[in-house]
């Protein structure tokens, strides 16, 4: 499968982990990396642009830091202008229909400040949910999300080894020896126009 990561960091020089996941996935056959914010400074989304790469690929990873539980306004931006009434949901907006919908993020806080006891007194899934539910509503699948929790407090090494896993998922995607399907979001239902899609 062709793989499109969308990636959002406003200062993305002083970014350690995005950095790092970006590097891990340099130069894969298939794989279009697009930097939102370098393409766009001034938040004016070229939208047929946008939905051309969206339609030339079958799996959308987002990729960015949690910022106050959301993402960069960018991507904000992005879905606003992007994903358009009559084109990727609504009447006639199948599009989309069979692609699949990922988060990739980075937290600033450890992995157990994420969990209903937690700091945050949410899952990650809780908080992106408005992820789930655009995919959902587009007729696509919504992946579990890849996190890396507090990666400025790892070593070089083990940033470097989840990097690594990161690029693993994305190669297991785009070959085939993941399926997709394994890999939907806990308690994600595969939305009806879904499977029309995919047949397509």
């Amino acid at each position: 499968m062709k793989i499109l990561v969308l990636h959002a960091h406003p200062r993305l020089s002083a970014s350690v982990v995005q950095r790092a996941m970006l590097r891990a996935i340099e130069g894969l056959d298939d794989v279009t990396r697009v930097d939102l914010y370098a393409e766009y400074p001034g938040m004016d989304i070229d939208v047929p642009r946008e939905q051309r790469r969206l339609l030339d690929h079958d799996v959308i990873v987002l990729q960015h830091p949690l910022y106050w539980y959301s993402s960069p306004a960018i991507i904000k931006e992005w879905q606003d202008l992007v994903l358009e009434n009559g084109w990727a949901y609504g009447p006639g907006g199948t599009k989309l229909a069979g692609r699949f919908l990922m988060s990739a993020i980075s937290t600033g806080g450890p992995e157990q400040a994420y969990h209903h006891a937690g700091r945050n007194r949410f899952e990650i899934t809780e908080l992106l949910s408005p992820f789930n539910q655009t995919a959902w509503l587009c007729s696509m699948a919504w992946l579990a999300p890849f996190v890396i929790h507090a990666g400025r407090r790892m070593s070089n090494t083990e940033l470097s080894s989840a990097a690594e896993s990161y690029r693993d998922l994305i190669v297991g995607l785009r070959d085939g020896t993941i399926d997709p399907l394994t890999r939907l979001a806990p308690g994600f239902t595969l939305p009806p126009a879904f499977v029309e899609g995919i047949s397509r």
